[in-house]
């Protein structure tokens, strides 16, 4: 049996245990390194989210069999949104899973980080691969405050993209009327253009592990690639909140379980309170 201890775990009402996670797709049993096989990592996939138990979860490079396993591993009371980047839906996606018991869910979308957004699969910004955002708006039964949460994957390898879609996002975000959560794997640092456009005004979007009242791990850099997690080493995967958005703790998580961890990406968690209806 798996020996795990959460990091944070089920949090109760007003709190919500936010998650982002990439989950690393599935590669079949050519990964390499061994630790990279998900005949090795769905074990500890299973426990993490089984243990850690978030009310939300912003998930990357999820292929459909891998968030159906994040999906039942939360239990039976989770639901999951999105679908795969490509033109017809299928495939790799940045799905939210979330906890339909606590989470209403009000309305969804996603769309292409593109300049045809409507356009399933389209790339206009040098991504070679398609780029997506999926929103979802949530009203909390516990509170009957609503929220949206964004949650996104962006391009390795074109910065024009990279920037083009934090853009992008903070429009989206400012527009949203509610509260908001933002989830992802930028591939970008503290540093970085579309970090700072994120963040251009110091009013839409902040950095929850820097707003957080607590940090209960060190600053871990997040894609740790199966290698002990290093000390103030970049931070690419991220958790944004708006205004209106009260952050209570972050984490960093870098536990292994049954000796090794569950992605090349480390889970980045935070509990927050949503403190206000509307945005103004």
């Amino acid at each position: 049996m798996s020996r795990y201890d959460p990091l944070i775990g089920p949090v109760d009402p007003p709190g919500l245990h936010v998650m982002t996670f990439n989950v690393r797709r599935r590669m079949g049993s050519a990964s390499f390194p061994p630790a990279d096989r998900w005949s090795a990592r769905a074990s500890r996939v299973r426990t993490l989210m089984g243990t850690e138990r978030p009310t939300l979860v912003g998930l990357q490079e999820a292929l459909p069999d891998q968030a159906s396993l994040v999906r039942d591993a939360l239990g039976r009371a989770f639901r999951l949104v999105g679908q795969g980047r490509s033109a017809t839906g299928r495939g790799e996606g940045c799905p939210i899973v979330y906890d339909a018991e606590r989470l209403e869910l009000v309305r969804w979308s996603q769309q292409a980080l593109s300049d045809r957004p409507d356009v399933a699969g389209s790339r206009t910004w040098g991504n070679p691969i398609p780029r997506i955002l999926v929103s979802a708006v949530f009203m909390d039964r516990s509170t009957a405050r609503s929220f949206t949460a964004l949650n996104t994957h962006l391009d390795p390898l074109s910065p024009r993209s990279r920037v083009r879609s934090a853009a992008r996002i903070r429009d989206r975000a400012a527009a949203a009327g509610t509260p908001v959560i933002v989830t992802g794997d930028l591939n970008s640092g503290a540093l970085s253009p579309p970090v700072r456009t994120l963040t251009a005004d110091g009013e839409a979007l902040r950095d929850a592990w820097v707003a957080a009242s607590s940090r209960l791990t060190p600053q871990w850099g997040t894609y740790a690639r199966y290698r002990t997690p290093r000390l103030k080493g970049a931070r690419i995967d991220w958790i944004f909140v708006s205004p209106g958005v009260a952050v209570d703790r972050s984490a960093i998580n870098a536990g292994r379980i049954d000796g090794g961890w569950p992605s090349d990406h480390l889970p980045v968690q935070t509990v927050v309170r949503i403190t206000a209806e509307e945005r103004a």
